[in-house]
This record gives C-alpha cells, sequence and structure tokens, in this order.
C-alpha cells in the first residue's frame, strides 16, 4: 500500500523548507495529490528523486541506540541497508554504529561521520529517524553536512515503539546535567526524583 507524506515531512527528508517542496509540485519536479486542500506525495516519489541522483555512489548509514542493546541496533541497521538497497541500488555502503544517548555530541559514530564528511568520502547520509542523528539541533548538522555536500536523509518518519522510553532517559540526563550545574554535590537527590518519577511512568 503506497504511504503517502506531507510537504513538511518531505522537506525534513530532504533537509529544505517546507516552501521548496511546494515549489517542487508546482513546477512538476514531484508528484503529488490534493487532499481537502492539502498537499499529499506518494514515498515512490521521494524514493525516485532520491534514487535520480546518479551523483550519489557513497552512502553512510548511521544507527544508534541510547543502551547497549545490541539486537536493537543490528535490527536498525540491516533495515537500514534493506532501505538503502531498494532506493539506490548497488552503492558502496559505509555502517557506522553508536550506543548512547542523542544528547551526547561526542559520539564516536558522529565524529567519524563528519570526519567522512570532511574527507569528502561519502554521498548521503541516511538514518532512521531524525532524532537517531542527534536529539537537539539537526538543522544545525544538515547545514554542516551540506557544506561538505553531503545530503542527510530520514528513511522514516514514524517513531518506534520504543521511542517515549528513550525519550525519558534522555530527560533525565538533562536533569542530571542541570542539577550538577545548580545544585553542585547536592544534585543526587534531584536526581533520584526524577529517576524515580520516570520508573514510575
Amino acid at each position: 500500500m503506497e504511504r503517502y507524506l506531507t510537504p513538511s515531512e518531505v522537506a525534513e527528508i530532504f533537509g529544505m523548507s517546507r516552501s521548496g517542496v511546494i515549489k517542487w509540485i508546482r513546477e512538476g519536479k514531484i508528484k503529488a495529490i490534493e487532499v481537502n486542500g492539502r498537499w499529499r506525495i506518494p514515498y515512490s516519489e521521494v524514493e525516485r528523486l532520491i534514487s535520480g541522483k546518479g551523483r550519489v555512489k557513497q552512502v553512510a548509514i548511521y544507527s544508534r541506540v541510547s543502551s547497549n542493546t545490541q539486537n536493537d541496533l543490528e535490527r536498525q541497521l540491516n533495515t537500514l541497508k534493506e532501505w538503502v538497497k531498494k532506493t539506490f541500488g548497488e552503492v558502496s555502503v559505509i555502517e557506522i554504529k553508536d550506543i548512547g544517548s542523542g544528547l551526547k555530541e561526542d559520539r564516536r559514530g558522529l565524529k567519524k561521520l563528519i570526519e567522512l564528511a570532511k574527507r569528502r568520502q561519502i554521498d548521503v547520509v541516511v538514518v532512521a529517524y531524525k532524532d537517531r542523528l542527534t536529539r537537539f539541533g539537526f538543522e544545525y548538522l544538515v547545514e554542516l553536512f551540506k557544506a561538505y555536500g553531503v545530503n542527510i536523509i530520514i528513511a522514516f518518519q514514524d517513531e518506534p515503539k520504543d521511542y517515549m522510553q528513550e525519550l525519558a532517559e534522555d530527560f533525565v540526563e538533562i536533569v542530571k546535567s542541570l542539577a550538577s550545574r545548580i545544585y553542585g554535590h547536592k544534585y543526587e537527590k534531584v536526581v533520584k526524583c526524577v529517576e524515580d518519577v520516570e520508573k514510575d511512568s
């Protein structure tokens, strides 16, 4: 069954503005249907545009989980490999994995990804969901990679079922960071309260 996306969702995939996608529709660059006065774009059209970019030869797949759950990491990686093969065909793929919070900026895999972009060794970065790359500041990373001629593509729009659990874990990390700055050595009590609430939710 064909899946349809909004212009905003397509804009996220290509790292562009919603108005840019609307312009594509009006110019006939991408096919869309109008439903109750709103544009809806078939996902097959997104795949056509992506695969139509003949310059794509080297794809970096980036997968991340917040805790050491190897099965989840491998499942995410395999799903992305299948998506890349279906979308781009036979291209060279670099697999990059991280275990850690999306809030951390010093992740080894993320650093490697940026280094590959700097060296012009990749054309595209594919992630399952936007928050796999980073919890905050996604747009800044899009601009950074664009400066090196690399596009970031989000393969899927629906968040996984364990999304809320990871969000809660990230919230605890934020509180830990802020509490340690505000309360110093007394921050353990604040953190414990937040962790207890997170466990009960």
